[in-house]
């Protein structure tokens, strides 16, 4: 039987289950302490899922049993959990939910909605994308320290263009540069710059880099995958928990970190827990907020000439 209880979030009455399930075998971490780890972080999660379609992930038997993708807000979330519609190729549109504030986050976590993946517009302009991003992702034997060494050669390309880059891990095996923007553009523009950079750079490393998805070709290299700059596309948020054997979390990173971790530097995994985070936030503040408001216009396909 269901145990449930309520809460009192943010002035709304949420009922949340289950709450002593463990979420993390390996960990023993539950879904009371999910529910803990998005209160606290949502100070400066919150901000970046504002007015976002997103994704839900739902794990509700725990990280190592069966999942889902939830594009479809579902149907008996509260009222006050707004959505915003995107159209779709093959359902006609979709209303995706949007995670405006802390009960909505809360009733997703309650959802064992362990992983919140973004798009990289805001609702209702869906066609607009507001940065750039580039998952670089190893194909092993490749690991993240292949991936520091492209990223940083990606933020030495951008810095040509005189463009801010900012970067954090997967909370996985991998690293996510972003490029904000904050101006007018389409995602026709972004995707073909992305696209650009990316086979500029497997041709100038064609050893160490690889720019096409065949998994075939990835062994020993780092893809740069440049299609999630598609309206279609999401991406895990930045303070995302992953549903990993530990509760990791897609953490900002500072450059110096990354270039230390290049450097073997001890303790230099860049693979943070949902602990970790909430502790370097307290210490750091939100290393992520240049990608709310820095302003940048994305150069013209000749510059990369």
């Amino acid at each position: 039987m269901s145990k449930k209880s309520e809460l009192d979030i943010g002035g709304r009455t949420l009922v949340v289950s289950n709450l002593d399930k463990v979420l993390y075998p390996e960990a023993g971490f539950t879904k009371a302490q999910v529910i803990d780890y998005y209160v606290r972080i949502a100070p400066v999660l919150l901000p970046h899922l504002k007015s976002r379609p997103i994704t839900l992930k739902r794990y509700p038997d725990g990280v190592e049993g069966f999942f889902f993708y939830e594009k479809q807000c579902p149907s008996h979330r509260p009222k006050w959990v707004k959505t915003a519609r995107v159209p779709s190729d093959r359902r006609g549109e979709i209303n995706y939910c949007v995670i405006n504030d802390l009960p909505a986050l809360v009733w997703a976590a309650n959802l064992a909605d362990l992983e919140l993946h973004t798009f990289l517009h805001r609702a209702p302009a869906i066609e607009k994308p507001l940065a750039l991003v580039f998952d670089l992702d190893p194909g092993p034997p490749a690991d993240i320290i292949d991936c520091c060494r492209v990223a940083i050669d990606l933020k030495k390309l951008f810095e040509d263009l005189n463009l801010e880059t900012i970067v954090k891990s997967s909370g996985s095996k991998g690293l996510q540069l972003y490029v904000p923007l904050n101006t007018a553009t389409t995602y026709e523009k972004t995707k073909s710059f992305a696209h650009a950079v990316a086979e500029r750079m497997e041709k100038q490393q064609p050893d160490k880099v690889v720019s096409r998805m065949q998994k075939s070709l990835r062994e020993g290299k780092v893809l740069i995958d440049w299609s999630q700059n598609d309206d279609h596309k999401t991406t895990v948020s930045v303070y995302s928990l992953r549903a990993k054997s530990q509760p990791t979390v897609s953490t900002p990173l500072k450059w110096d970190e990354v270039t230390r971790a290049l450097k073997g530097a001890p303790g230099s995994d860049l693979i943070f827990t949902s602990d970790d985070v909430l502790k370097r936030v307290d210490k750091l503040g939100d290393l992520f907020e240049p990608l709310l408001k820095v302003k940048q216009r994305l150069p013209p396909l000749k510059s990369l000439a």
